[in-house]
């Protein structure tokens, strides 16, 4: 495997699926390279497309752990990177709000829709995960029940729990879940 033939196949991955235009893709290239601490590039120019996100993201991943980029091979650790780099392929918030609200202007589930396949494209929505989930449906006096039994969420890491104790307190963001934390928790764990 060729990390640079694995960042060209996320560039593909990323053009076919609409995650950014044809004129970012420089900054792309340039972002994962500084992201993965390269220090050339050799471009790959005979890369097929696959539509198989979590390959291109494995190899990725694993390319990352053997270099000593990620400190930890834990799905915590793989899904803050994989998080990381999936960042630098879509758009920024303000766009994807403004693109939302102009297709919800003409029609609600042509936004929902747009939303709902971005979140797929870019692997927020981890439906290769959700299909590992255990479903049924059960009869109550109430009427059927859908049961699932979430397998898609990992636990937590008890090496990154055991390295949040070592953090320096910080007043921000005051709340991790809260607006003002998007983007900021992968710092504390690489």
């Amino acid at each position: 495997m060729s990390i640079y033939m694995e960042f060209e196949r996320l560039i593909k991955y990323g053009l076919k699926n609409n995650l950014f235009e044809y004129e970012d893709i420089c900054y792309i290239r340039n972002s994962l390279i500084e992201l993965f601490e390269l220090d050339e590039y050799i471009l790959e120019n005979d890369v097929s497309y696959t539509s198989n996100l979590e390959d291109i993201i494995n190899n990725l991943l694993n390319y990352a752990y053997d270099m000593g980029i990620l400190e930890s091979n834990t799905s915590v650790y793989r899904d803050l990177l994989d998080t990381k780099i999936m960042s630098l392929l879509i758009p920024r918030p303000s766009e994807v709000i403004r693109e939302f609200n102009i297709r919800y202007k003409e029609d609600r589930v042509s936004a929902t829709n747009y939303l709902y396949n971005l979140s797929k494209a870019c692997d927020y929505v981890r439906t290769n995960r959700i299909k590992e989930n255990i479903t049924w449906k059960t009869n109550t006096e109430y009427g059927d029940i859908d049961i699932t039994i979430n397998l898609s969420k990992p636990e937590k890491d008890p090496k990154a729990i055991a390295k949040a104790k070592f953090l320096k307190e910080s007043s921000y963001p005051m709340c991790l879940l809260c607006k003002v934390g998007l983007s900021f928790l992968f710092k504390f764990f690489m």
